[in-house]
């Protein structure tokens, strides 16, 4: 069972978005998957296939030399199998070959099943920030690259 990671394109839209459904209460509108892969030049994003499907996502901005993890998300039935281990590894080797030097993300203060795997690859809790989602703070962890 090999996971393989590859940048996400239009046509994968309608699975991303049954991924974000599955994944998050607060879902983000497709249009926003389209304008970030078509039109932000500071947005990247992959895609991890399992046997051809689609089963997770994650993105990143590129801000000068600093990224940003925007979102990292795996269909509920595909968690456990390493698809985030691997998204977050191809969100950190597209940050390498930019030459950025940090990366940073929010994560929920409850998810720490998530805050686990970022400080496996390094990230540290760096501060708070409040009321960042509609029904929780943020834990906002950096990693030095």
């Amino acid at each position: 069972m090999e996971i393989a990671i590859r940048r996400m394109e239009e046509r994968d839209l309608d699975r991303i978005m049954e991924i974000e459904e599955d994944a998050f209460t607060t879902p983000w509108p497709k249009n926003s998957f389209l304008l970030e892969i078509t039109s932000n030049q500071l947005a990247r994003y992959i895609v991890a296939e399992l046997d051809g499907v689609v089963v997770g996502y994650g993105g990143i901005w590129i801000i000068i030399d600093e990224g940003h993890i925007t979102n990292i998300a795996v269909e509920s039935k595909y968690r456990g199998l390493g698809v985030g281990k691997k998204l977050v590894e191809g969100l950190i080797d597209i940050c390498r070959s930019s030459n950025i030097k940090a990366m940073t993300l929010e994560v929920r203060r409850t998810n720490v099943s998530a805050q686990n795997l970022y400080r496996k690859y390094g990230f540290k809790d760096s501060g708070i920030r409040p009321n960042y989602y509609a029904d929780e703070d943020a834990l906002i962890m950096w990693k030095e690259i």
